[in-house]
C-alpha cells in the first residue's frame, strides 16, 4: 500500500514502513502498548480517533495538506492523549464523545518526511452516541460547521471513493482497516 506522492523509506530511521502516504508521511509500526507508554526514540505527539457510525468511519477534509484524513491532531503541553482524541474530535468535526467512551487501542509510530521527524500518535475508537444508542434511538451526528482547519467531513464506508474523488491519508486507511468493527 504505497504511494506515488510518497518520499524513500524514512530517511535515517533504519525502518522499513508498513504503508507510505502523501506528503512523505509514512506508518513505521504500531504498538500494543499500555496507554500511558512513553518511548525512549520519540515522543507522544498526536492522537487520532476512528469514529464509527455503523459501518462508516467519520473522515475530515483536511484543507492544509488537501487529503481526506482521520479526525486528530496534535497534544498540547500537560495534555493527556485521550483528552486530545476528545478535543480535536470536537474541533474538527462538532462531534462529541465523552473521554470514557473512546477505547485505546494502541500507538501508531509515524515519520513526518516533510519534517523529518518521528512521532507516536495515540489512537482510540469510539462508536458514535447515536449508533450507540441503536438505530432510531438517538440523535443524529452533529451538523458539521467548516473551520479553519478543516472543509468537510464524511462518515466513509469500507475505501469507497470519497465525494470529490479527493486522495485519502494512506497511513489512515491502513488503521481503518486494521480496527473496522
Amino acid at each position: 500500500m504505497t504511494d506515488s506522492h510518497s518520499v524513500p523509506s524514512a530517511e535515517g530511521t533504519g525502518e522499513q514502513p508498513l504503508v507510505s502516504g502523501p506528503l512523505g508521511i509514512e506508518l513505521l509500526s504500531f504498538h500494543q502498548e499500555p496507554e500511558d507508554a512513553r518511548f525512549d526514540d520519540a515522543e507522544v505527539g498526536f492522537a487520532l480517533v476512528l469514529l464509527w457510525r455503523g459501518d462508516r468511519v467519520l473522515m475530515v477534509y483536511v484543507d492544509h495538506r488537501a487529503c481526506w484524513e482521520l479526525p486528530g491532531g496534535g497534544i498540547e503541553p500537560g495534555e493527556r492523549p485521550r483528552a486530545a482524541a476528545v478535543r480535536e474530535l470536537w474541533e474538527e468535526t462538532g462531534q462529541r464523545v465523552p473521554e470514557a467512551e473512546l477505547r485505546f487501542v494502541g500507538f501508531a509510530k509515524t515519520y513526518l518526511g516533510r519534517l523529518r521527524r518521528v512521532l507516536y500518535g495515540a489512537v482510540f475508537t469510539a462508536v458514535s452516541p447515536e449508533t450507540a444508542a441503536g438505530p432510531g434511538a438517538g440523535p443524529e451526528p452533529a451538523p458539521f460547521v467548516p473551520n479553519s482547519e478543516v472543509s468537510a467531513v464524511h462518515w466513509r464506508r469500507d475505501r469507497e471513493p470519497m465525494p470529490d474523488g479527493g486522495r485519502v491519508q494512506t497511513v489512515d486507511e491502513y488503521l481503518v482497516a486494521r480496527f473496522q468493527p
